[in-house]
Formats: structure tokens, C-alpha cells, sequence
């Protein structure tokens, strides 16, 4: 039985970078239930690598910072596919060559950066590829299971998310006058990807987190492609407007006995 109703559909899906990406384990759960998948990478040289994992499935290169890139990429889908039935943003940004800096001392430009790259981009893919996308199709973002908690080592991307995850409420209403396209988020706990890698202090932070889920197992990457199919599909139509955290019980345990008062064996 299909029962995420995925067979067939066109799902454009931006941000692979190599196996680790939460892209790539999309789209193979996509692909494994008989979606047509199309990438999108950020450049000709990512092209060149991901070759390799999506064999001849169509790879397009966008750089989002461009809007000119962005409307050649419509263009390009276009011409082969003048319909899509879901759009995937797996794209985030953030400075971090020089090492974490307290929070106030961000700089404008590595904010508005990150901002344009990770928040705005959803609202300029969305924007441009309304036209092919069908009434009832899906948009689905991957954004962090909680912008609240001041992680040190996360810095300016945790607000960024916040706007991210703001706008999912104003795209759904700005996209309800025409159509009935769902706008949401998937927000998982920490997760073993290479760009996760880049963020100082990371490791610690992920070996913590294994710690204090109730399972004593961090959340798998796939466990976030599932929800994200799930969001894609008809059995989610009345999900609209929000994020579905993804922490395996994280938030529930912070003050787990064990972790307060641990053993001295």
C-alpha cells in the first residue's frame, strides 16, 4: 500500500552537499517510495561531487545569495518539469572560520549573510517557483527543535532559525489567496552532518545530547527524512503553518537524575 500517496510526484529538493547532508537522506526516503527527485547544489564543483550519489537524477546549480541564479534555475526546471508537488529547503549558513564570538559581538555583515542565505531563500524559491508548483503542494524547511536555548556554540543561527520558522505562518498566508501550497518546518535535535561539523564545540554538545535522550540514542538523520516525507505527502494536508520538532525526547529530560546527580562509579 502507498500510503504517503508519494508515487510519481516531483519533489525539487535544495541544499545536497555530500551522504551526511539531510538532503541526501530525503531523497532517497523520497526516491524509495517512487518520487522523481531533482537537486538543486550551490555550485558546478558540488555538482561534479554529488554526480556519484544521485547517478541520473537531474542536478541543477543555484547559488542562492543570486537572485538572477534563482531565476535561472526556474527557468531550467521548467523547461522538463512545468510541475512540481514539493519543494525541500535544507539550506543554513553561518561564519564560524574565526572561531565563536560572544553573541553582541556579530558582526552586521555576518548576519545579514547568514539571514539572506538561510531565512530569506525560502521566501525567494518559494516566490519564484509558484508558478509550477501544483495547488496542493508542499514546502518543508529544516530548521532546530529550539531557538530559546542560548547554545553558545550555535551564536547568531538560532535567531536566524526563529525568523525562519516566523515566516512559515506569513508564506502560508500569503500562498492561501491562490492555492492551498502548506508551508512547514522540520526542527530536529542535534544531528551528525558534515556542515553541523563546522560549529565549534559541536562534538561536546551532540555527545550531551545522547546523554540526556530518554533513549540514550541522538536522533538519526533519517528519522528527519521520514517526517519531512510525511510532510510532503497528502496525509499531512491539515498541517500547515508550523514545525514538528524532531528530538527524540530530549526536551523533556534536561533534568534527568542521572545527569543531576550522577554515580560516582
Amino acid at each position: 500500500m502507498d500510503f504517503l500517496a508519494l508515487k510519481d510526484k516531483t519533489i525539487l529538493i535544495f541544499g545536497l552537499a555530500n551522504r551526511k547532508s539531510v538532503a541526501w537522506h530525503v531523497g532517497r526516503v523520497l526516491a524509495d517510495v517512487g518520487c522523481e527527485v531533482l537537486w538543486v547544489v550551490r555550485s558546478e564543483m558540488r555538482r561534479d561531487e554529488v554526480r556519484k550519489l544521485v547517478g541520473e537524477a537531474p542536478v541543477f546549480v543555484c547559488d542562492v545569495e543570486h537572485a538572477d541564479q534563482i531565476e535561472n534555475l526556474q527557468r531550467e526546471v521548467a523547461a522538463s518539469h512545468p510541475q512540481l508537488d514539493g519543494l525541500v529547503h535544507s539550506i543554513a549558513f553561518a561564519e564560524y572560520e574565526g572561531g565563536v564570538k560572544p553573541f553582541h559581538e556579530t558582526t552586521k555583515r555576518e548576519f545579514l549573510r547568514a539571514v539572506d542565505i538561510s531565512c530569506y531563500s525560502l521566501m525567494a524559491i518559494s516566490r519564484a517557483f509558484q508558478e509550477l508548483l501544483t495547488s496542493e503542494a508542499s514546502v518543508v524547511t529544516i530548521s532546530i527543535s529550539t531557538t530559546r536555548m542560548a547554545s553558545e556554540s550555535y551564536g547568531y543561527m538560532a535567531p536566524i532559525k526563529a525568523a525562519l520558522d516566523s515566516s512559515l505562518a506569513f508564506l502560508a498566508k500569503s500562498f492561501s489567496r491562490f492555492s492551498r501550497i502548506r508551508f512547514n518546518a522540520v526542527a530536529p535535535g542535534l544531528l551528525k552532518t558534515s556542515a553541523s561539523a563546522g560549529i565549534p564545540g559541536y562534538v561536546d554538545s551532540y555527545l550531551y545530547a545522547e546523554r540526556v535522550i530518554p533513549r540514550g540514542e541522538a536522533v538519526q538523520t533519517e528519522e528527519v527524512a521520514n517526517t519531512v516525507a510525511f510532510l510532503l505527502s497528502s496525509r499531512s494536508s491539515g498541517i500547515n503553518a508550523q514545525q514538528l520538532v524532531i528530538d527524540a525526547g530530549m526536551s523533556i529530560n534536561y533534568f534527568d537524575r542521572d545527569l543531576i546527580s550522577p554515580s560516582d562509579s
